[in-house]
């Protein structure tokens, strides 16, 4: 018999030996003996007032044990001979939309601008310590995606748009830890995420599929209104069925090339500030009211804040505890800066974006003349301003959290995990006023609702301007571009994801209309 119950765990009570025995004994009305496996399906962490508790999910086994078959298995199929679908990127769309192909019995060509996991390293190496950004090989473009050195959170809200589980199981199933299937907010870290991607990138070897690094496409060639072709940066012409364009939000040259080429896409809102880093000690006091070092039982603390400034919303975005914040431009002249995590969370700092909304319709008024890529440009003057305030290099502009919402230029900085270092600037000037004033609005205001935020200890960061992509590119119901045939704009660069996971599902469902699409029949696999 097996029955599924939810057990609290005060946080002093799970340093007991057997306390989910005692537990779930207690909650079923049964000898404690009469359990012979317990399997913990959920776990939260309610740190919301003291004493902290444990939320678990948990099959309770009585009387019989757990099975042993494990239920991470995916039917792949050899398609070394299948008819191909070319895919443009090998972020986590990419990467799910080529898997999915070879269960589906087709075979994925995967084109990717940038290295593999291991021969990137020497590109990030590069703009962290000289300041140098190989264009096709940063922190956004390369093997993985901007998804391989990021935090590796799962969290996501696109619940409808497939299954999540599927999602979570085949990272498993690639190398990922058992824990991100019970951990109600799962990540994988930084320092795990290049092994499960290169173990993906072997899946696909191994049953037939291609993969194709350093090889940027630079064009579309369409007859008929249907994608024909494909040429790469080195001449090559490549015929093609259907391809799947996952590029992620930063590849702007690929919406530069559809405007070129007359292929409808849209200006879409998308949100934009800075960066701000504690000590993870502050935040983590705050969140487990504590004094000192949290308990060893508990993770290094997040937080999540929304606030309406104006009429736009300013909101923490990829929320990175004990983690670091790392240079994200794509090209040389620019600074972007985001975050991640390792998989122990075990850095000295918490960061997390801070941004504000920015309405593709009323908030771009000076920039209309360049169409649908006026939210593109915007970012890009942004980034620019950042290089040249920095000392035009990857030193980004930084003022103390406090001296930033009185507006006061920081004589001195505190620490930082930003590596390329930082440069006192007048941030609260230098940021258009309808980021900068909401966001010092908004600081305010989160200082008020966590008692220990607001700290002369914080810095804040420029600029954090890669949270989505500002432009969208229309697809039917068909998730086919409703002009071109055989074209399938996917995940974040499409404007249909956020995150590891919705990305990863979106590709799927990318690959499962390409492949409807060619084969003229509903999939039921």
């Amino acid at each position: 018999m097996v029955k599924e119950i939810q057990i609290r765990v005060q946080l002093q009570e799970e340093k007991q030996e057997g306390i989910l025995e005692k537990k779930a004994a207690k909650f079923l009305k049964i000898d404690s003996n009469k359990i012979t496996a317990i399997k913990i399906l959920r776990k939260s962490i309610d740190a919301r007032k003291n004493p902290i508790f444990f939320n678990y999910k948990l099959a309770v086994y009585i009387g019989e044990s757990i099975p042993e078959t494990s239920t991470y298995t995916f039917n792949y199929k050899d398609v070394s001979s299948a008819k191909e679908i070319h895919i443009i990127g090998f972020g986590p769309a990419g990467m799910y939309a080529a898997l999915r192909c070879i269960e589906l019995g087709f075979k994925p060509i995967v084109l990717e601008r940038g290295k593999n996991v291991r021969d990137r390293r020497r590109d990030l190496r590069a703009i962290n310590q000289f300041h140098i950004v190989n264009e096709d090989s940063n922190y956004c473009f390369g093997e993985g995606g901007a998804g391989t050195y990021s935090d590796g959170k799962l969290y996501t809200r696109s619940l409808k748009r497939g299954d999540v589980r599927r999602i979570f199981e085949n990272l498993v199933y690639h190398g990922a830890t058992e824990q991100i299937l019970i951990d109600a907010h799962p990540h994988i870290g930084t320092n795990k995420l290049p092994k499960v991607v290169k173990n993906i990138r072997e899946t696909i070897l191994k049953y037939g599929g291609e993969i194709h690094f350093e090889s940027r496409v630079v064009d579309f060639v369409i007859k008929d209104n249907k994608l024909k072709a494909i040429q790469l940066i080195d001449g090559t012409e490549m015929a093609v069925n259907s391809v799947i364009l996952a590029t992620g939000h930063s590849a702007r040259d690929i919406y530069y090339l559809l405007k070129r080429k007359d292929i409808s896409i849209k200006s879409k809102s998308f949100a934009m500030g800075v960066r701000v880093e504690h000590p993870q000690e502050i935040i983590d006091s705050i969140q487990y009211h504590c004094k000192g070092k949290r308990d060893e039982l508990l993770p290094a603390a997040a937080y999540s804040l929304v606030h309406q400034v104006s009429g736009r919303g300013v909101y923490s975005f990829c929320m990175c505890p004990g983690g670091f914040i790392v240079p994200a431009a794509t090209a040389n002249g620019e600074v972007v800066v985001n975050g991640m995590s390792p998989s122990k969370r075990n850095n000295f700092f918490a960061n997390s974006g801070m941004v504000v909304e920015i309405n593709a319709d009323q908030d771009l008024k000076k920039y209309e003349k360049f169409g649908e890529l006026k939210g593109l440009e915007f970012q890009k003057d942004l980034e620019k301003l950042a290089w040249v305030t920095g000392g035009k290099t990857q030193t980004a502009p930084a003022q103390r959290l406090t001296d930033f919402v009185e507006g006061k230029l920081s004589n001195t900085l505190n620490p930082t995990s930003y590596q390329p270092g930082l440069k006192s600037a007048s941030l609260h000037s230098i940021l258009p006023k309808q980021i900068g004033g909401r966001l010092r609005k908004g600081f305010a205001e989160f200082g008020r609702k966590m008692n220990g935020y607001y700290t002369s200890e914080a810095n804040i960061i420029g600029v954090e301007s890669r949270t989505s992509s500002p432009v969208n590119i229309p697809r039917n119901e068909q998730l086919e571009h409703p002009e071109i045939e055989g074209l399938y704009p996917c995940g974040e660069g499409g404007g249909y994801a956020g995150g590891i996971v919705s990305a990863a599902m979106d590709g799927e469902r990318c690959a499962e209309a390409a492949i409807k699409s060619l084969n003229g029949f509903s999939i039921k696999n």
